[in-house]
Parts: structure tokens; C-alpha cells; sequence
């Protein structure tokens, strides 16, 4: 897919959902799956990564009816994310796609 479609795709994936913030107290299993995929990409890449946090209070978790190509997207999780690498953390963007059966399809930190 090319970038241009990919940012097209992107920008249509915000039309017509319904955003909601996720709580603190709600244990949520799309966040939890968005973290731990996101925690074992981030590994493969950099194995000093200890763990990955999210500001649950600042997420939003939106409801989608959409695709990318052919690809149905379900749900759009978007916020800040703290990286555990040793005794410092760093704050990124982060970004997770979650289609059908709740499986997740891309995880995005960005770079600081």
C-alpha cells in the first residue's frame, strides 16, 4: 500500500466513530492487547525496552466501521505511552489499529 494511501485511509478511519475516553477503573482488554503486542514489536526492535505504560486516563478508544483496502477496522486506540528502558521512561504517541475478533493489526509509537 502506498503512503498516500495510507494516510488517506488513516484520515477516513476518524469520519463517522464514536469516541469514548476508557477509565481508570474499567479493565479493558482492546488496551491490554494494544500494549502487549505493541511492548513485543517494540522488543524485536530494541530488546532494552523493559515495558510498555499507558496514560489510560488520556486514551481514547474510538469505535470504527471502516476498512483500510479490504481490511475491516473495529476499533481505533489513540494516546500517550510511557517506554521503560532501564531507570528512564519516554513519553510517545501511540497508535493501535484493532480489526475483527479483536485482533490487533498495527501498533505505531512515535519517535519522541
Amino acid at each position: 500500500m502506498r503512503v498516500g494511501k495510507i494516510a488517506i485511509a488513516l484520515a477516513t478511519l476518524f469520519i463517522g466513530i464514536s469516541v469514548g475516553n476508557v477509565s481508570a477503573q474499567v479493565a479493558n482488554p482492546e488496551l491490554e492487547a494494544c500494549r502487549s503486542t505493541g511492548l513485543i514489536a517494540l522488543r524485536e526492535r530494541n530488546p532494552g525496552i523493559k515495558d510498555v505504560t499507558l496514560d489510560v486516563d488520556g486514551m481514547t478508544v474510538a469505535k470504527a466501521n471502516t476498512k483500510v483496502e479490504d481490511t475491516p477496522i473495529k476499533t481505533i486506540v489513540i494516546g500517550d505511552a510511557y517506554l521503560e528502558k532501564g531507570k528512564q521512561d519516554t513519553r510517545r504517541t501511540f497508535l493501535c489499529l484493532i480489526g475483527e475478533k479483536g485482533k490487533v493489526l498495527l501498533t505505531f509509537f512515535t519517535d519522541k
